[in-house]
């Protein structure tokens, strides 16, 4: 099974090694990356990658704001794409952790009855506390998530898509893949959630004028979870402020963003079941002397970057802020202050 992973990425150095191996790991043959801007030198990662084999590196095409939708207009139409039998569109950020089998895509494809496309829901785990900024798998150091069924009080959460290739397709989303209009609905193909289950028709049929993207996340994982590190250390953190969006020019991410994806509430460290076999991958790209030394120079970069952006005030106060926040999503804690059950 051929299996292609896109995404985008910007100043995502230290973290791209660990996202390689472990897709590596779940069946991904191919992977296509759209950089744009980096200064850390993701790109001169991403080109040694290239070289050795598995991996395209493209400027993402985005002529405006909107960096992922182009860069996805643009995959539609590369080769390692079209010939792909199963397409994933993920951030760097967002590990597929799947539950069946040997734990792979092929797995979780034959679990779910080989439908046209699969989508998985999101688990936002929090940064629980951790500070400094560490060159180790990211998996391995963030095992706190909120309630998975609940977010921030809603039962309905996100999802990312894998999609086969016969699927008929108008564009791929971001989050899900979108129907050619000129079929007929009774013609659509199966289209299962993480547990094998069929997406709600809403869904389906993207019956809603924001272009619907998630569905209730209860029992939905059975077969896989989107594990997704959107915070990892306040110090990573830190470094994306400044980075902005790879996905939206000029879009900064403010309290709110920390808050509602930092809550440690549930302990869900199955993700770890790939750790053995993840650190031996990562240990076998570092040791290629180009590889590991373009690797450190990224890690470098991004700790440098933390550095120069904890002398200047504004970011200073940003990471005091965060650090001191406490660990519930928006509206909880003051709910809980407003009953006399917290301080």
């Amino acid at each position: 099974m051929r299996i292609t992973a896109v995404t985008c990425v910007k100043n995502e150095g230290p973290f791209l090694l660990e996202w390689v191996a472990f897709h590596r790991l779940l069946g991904v043959t191919d992977f296509l990356f759209y950089s744009n801007d980096c200064t850390d030198g993701t790109d001169a990662l991403l080109d040694a990658l290239e070289a050795r084999g598995g991996v395209i590196h493209l400027p993402n095409p985005a002529e405006g704001r909107n960096y992922q939708m182009e860069a996805l207009k643009d995959a539609a139409h590369q080769s390692v794409v079209k010939a792909a039998d199963w397409v994933w569109i993920a951030d760097v950020d967002e590990f597929l952790n799947i539950h069946v089998g040997d734990h792979t895509i092929p797995a979780l494809v034959a679990a779910c009855g080989d439908p046209g496309a699969i989508s998985v829901t999101f688990q936002f785990f929090a940064n629980d506390g951790v500070t400094a900024f560490e060159d180790r798998p990211v998996i391995a150091q963030f095992t706190r998530s909120h309630n998975p069924d609940l977010w921030c009080g809603e039962s309905a959460i996100e999802v990312k898509s894998l999609v086969r290739q016969d699927f008929p397709l108008q564009y791929y989303g971001a989050h899900r893949p979108f129907f050619n209009k000129r079929v007929e609905t009774h013609n659509y193909p199966a289209w299962t959630d993480g547990s094998g289950r069929k997406v709600p028709r809403k869904f389906l049929m993207a019956d809603n004028p924001r272009r619907i993207r998630k569905f209730p996340a209860s029992g939905a994982r059975d077969f896989a979870t989107l594990n997704h590190y959107a915070l990892r250390s306040l110090d990573s953190y830190l470094v994306k402020n400044d980075r902005g969006d790879v996905n939206r020019e000029n879009r900064a991410f403010d309290d709110t963003y920390w808050r509602e994806r930092n809550d440690p509430a549930w302990h869900d460290p199955s993700i770890q079941r790939y750790l053995p076999a993840l650190e031996g991958a990562l240990a076998a790209l570092k040791a290629d002397p180009e590889l590991g030394a373009l690797h450190a120079a990224c890690v470098a970069a991004h700790i440098a970057k933390r550095d120069a952006l904890m002398a200047q005030d504004a970011y200073a106060d940003m990471y005091a802020h965060l650090k001191a926040l406490p660990p519930y999503p928006p509206g909880e804690y003051e709910l809980m202050q407003e009953l006399g059950l917290a301080s």
